[in-house]
């Protein structure tokens, strides 16, 4: 299946597990808002019945009173008119119905509070098995998400390497043919010139010896610029000055043929080095190398800035250019082009191989900087890895 199409499907899968998260997330507020309102509709009725039970014990004191008024008038008819008598019965009466709409009114909200309350109960259980749920489920998501996140993190390093890979195998091509065509411009058109040459001087030297010897003279000059075309083929390869001068005077070298080259002014700023490794010392000089090119075709810089030190048992490079920087998201984003971008990469690559890391940071307008940290090791390790 195709690399892209698998990464669209997984993340397709995240936003639908975080959809659903979030709509797991909205029943729970709904809950605990729904538990909320019971809870306050509780406390105001638990307020109104114990109104009530103050109100019913008021007016069954009033009523006792009321009877006992009753009673009395009752028994002394005759000191109280019919009309006094009529009137405590109904306000002995009135209170007895007042009294029985309260008890009444009393019964209903007992019976909606303890409704409530049950209520209550049952909602404070659904949002704390919500709660729960929202717990366990965000947990298992938060695995699932992360292995899903983990699996699209190695397949997007899968399609790097895989581009990665092509681009070595692009870059080796071109290496082999840039190396064969200048050993065929270079030191084989020389070599079949001293051929020639030779079989010029076998001729000459029993006809014409000063013209032989001129040729002679000739033939070594022919000579001396295959060697130093050779030479030059051989330090392009490989430096043989890093293994002869060390890591600091060959950046030096290479920092004079680039100032010479294209004008840009580079301020070289180091601190006295370690015994370093070959590789160390192989892959500060390439990146070196390699972040100077990326100026050259890219920057458009007027100034360059590259220090190197060795603080505790590590070697710190941060070259810095005032060009024009890019964005950065840029090198995020997926390109089928299997020349673009091999810079970058391959020192990234160059970096990880050995334990370190690597950071850029620029902006449009504002410059770049590339940063590498690599620990210190010796040959053996490196030989050994």
């Amino acid at each position: 299946m195709d690399i892209a199409k698998l990464q669209e499907i997984i993340n397709k899968t995240i936003d639908s597990i975080n959809s659903g998260k979030s709509e797991i997330l909205d029943i729970v507020e709904n809950a605990e808002k729904e538990c909320k309102l019971l809870e306050d509709e509780l406390t105001r009725l638990k307020l109104q019945v114990a109104q009530l039970i103050k109100d019913v014990d008021v007016l069954e004191m009033k009523l006792k009173q009321g009877q006992k008024h009753l009673a009395f008038v009752n028994k002394n008819f005759e000191k109280f008119s019919q009309e006094q008598y009529r009137i405590a019965y109904e306000q002995a009466d009135k209170l007895r119905l007042q009294l029985a709409i309260k008890r009444e009114q009393e019964l209903h909200f007992i019976r909606r509070r303890n409704e409530l309350e049950r209520r209550v109960k049952d909602s404070q259980k659904t949002v704390e098995k919500a709660e729960n749920l929202l717990t366990y489920i965000g947990a298992a998501l938060s695995y699932l998400t992360g292995d899903l996140q983990e699996v699209s993190l190695q397949l997007e390093d899968m399609q790097q390497r895989r581009l990665l890979g092509l681009k070595i195998i692009r870059a080796q091509e071109e290496e082999r043919q840039r190396v064969a065509r200048e050993i065929h411009d270079g030191p084989a058109q020389l070599m079949s010139n001293v051929v020639l040459k030779a079989e010029l001087c076998e001729r000459l030297i029993d006809i014409d010896i000063y013209r032989a010897r001129e040729e002679l003279k000739n033939l070594k000059e022919i000579v001396r610029n295959s060697l130093k075309d050779v030479r030059n083929i051989i330090y392009d390869l490989r430096p043989m000055s890093l293994d002869d001068l060390g890591l600091i005077p060959t950046i030096q070298r290479c920092i004079t043929t680039f100032e010479e080259e294209t004008g840009i002014k580079i301020e070289f700023i180091t601190t006295s080095s370690s015994d370093l490794s070959s590789a160390i010392s192989l892959t500060v000089y390439r990146i070196i190398q390699e972040a100077l090119s990326n100026i050259r075709k890219h920057a458009h810089a007027q100034s360059v800035r590259i220090k190197l030190c060795f603080p505790d048992e590590k070697l710190k490079l941060e070259i810095s250019d005032d060009g024009i920087g890019f964005d950065l998201s840029s090198l995020k984003k997926p390109n089928k082009d299997i020349n673009s971008g091999f810079g970058i990469m391959n020192m990234r690559e160059r970096i990880e191989l050995l334990n370190g890391s690597f950071d850029i940071k620029s902006r449009k307008g504002m410059g770049t900087k590339f940063l590498v940290e690599i620990p210190l090791i010796t040959d053996e390790v490196t030989e050994d890895e």
